[in-house]
């Protein structure tokens, strides 16, 4: 049934940008399997098209949040839908991050922009059994302080460890300037027994990885999400083809160990 969109009625709506929204959508009449952190939904703007969204909260109740940036024809058509529209919604689909792969050990969640999103859920699996991980470090970059998503649940997440840079600063901010991956220098974890899990721009994704695998942390434990054009989202177009795999099947998070080789063809 996943190629059938199911009705889904946006029950909020929440600028978190100037260009992003967060929509939180309720079922109407049925709902989709159970999505689990990293998996992503195809979202049908009526009378324009769907695009492929990361779930960027689950809720109860079946209802789910999406982190919408207005930047194509569908995903503007989404970012102005009001409470009390109807969208359709497919899935899940995907790879997930797996947080059962990081149990026992340090937890390290580097994001660059809208790539926060994805990985929200993950630190949301995280901080509501913190018994099960060990140290949790969450680092963020954003474009300029105004594009940073969610700055109000940074005090939450300052508690384990935290820290937020920007490429362009504005005045007042008082905060880092630079690459997320200069953050990596104050994160406190132990690469031998960290899962790092990594989302945003595939040239950050790349920087990451190299310098996480210059720290130690072992490249099958450094979990990435890729991103492609996806049409149907079940693995028959091919759309979202990156070499052997089919992301929108295969992906989209997989092990650097396997990313790092295909990111690293141009073009490809």
């Amino acid at each position: 049934m996943t190629a059938v969109p199911l009705p889904y009625r946006v029950r909020d709506r929440r600028e978190e940008t100037g260009d992003v929204v967060t929509l939180t959508l309720e079922p109407v009449a049925g709902r989709t399997a159970p999505f689990a952190p990293g998996r992503f939904a195809m979202l049908y703007a009526f009378g324009v098209g769907e695009i492929p969204v990361s779930v960027s909260r689950i809720l109860d109740g079946g209802a789910l949040a999406h982190t919408v940036r207005a930047v194509g024809a569908v995903s503007r058509a989404l970012y102005g839908l009001r409470p009390g529209a109807v969208v359709g919604v497919r899935g899940p689909f995907g790879t997930g991050w797996d947080a059962d792969r990081a149990r026992g050990g340090d937890v390290l969640v580097v994001a660059g922009g809208i790539g926060l999103a994805p990985l929200r859920p993950l630190i949301d699996t995280v901080l509501a059994g913190p018994e099960a991980f060990g140290r949790l470090n969450v680092l963020a970059g954003a474009r300029t302080p105004a594009d940073l998503l969610y700055p109000g649940e940074f005090p939450a997440w300052r508690r384990p460890f935290a820290a937020v840079t920007v490429d362009r600063p504005s005045a007042g901010w008082t905060g880092r300037v630079g690459v997320v991956t200069a953050l990596l220098d104050e994160a406190a974890f132990d690469p031998a027994r960290t899962t790092a899990f990594v989302c945003g721009p595939e040239v950050m994704i790349r920087a990451t990885g190299r310098a996480l695998a210059h720290r130690g942390v072992r490249q099958d434990r450094i979990r990435v999400s890729l991103e492609r054009t996806m049409r149907c989202a079940t693995g028959h177009c091919g759309h979202c083809q990156l070499g052997p795999l089919l992301l929108c099947r295969d992906g989209p998070v997989i092990g650097h160990d396997q990313a790092e080789s295909l990111l690293s063809v141009r073009e490809l």
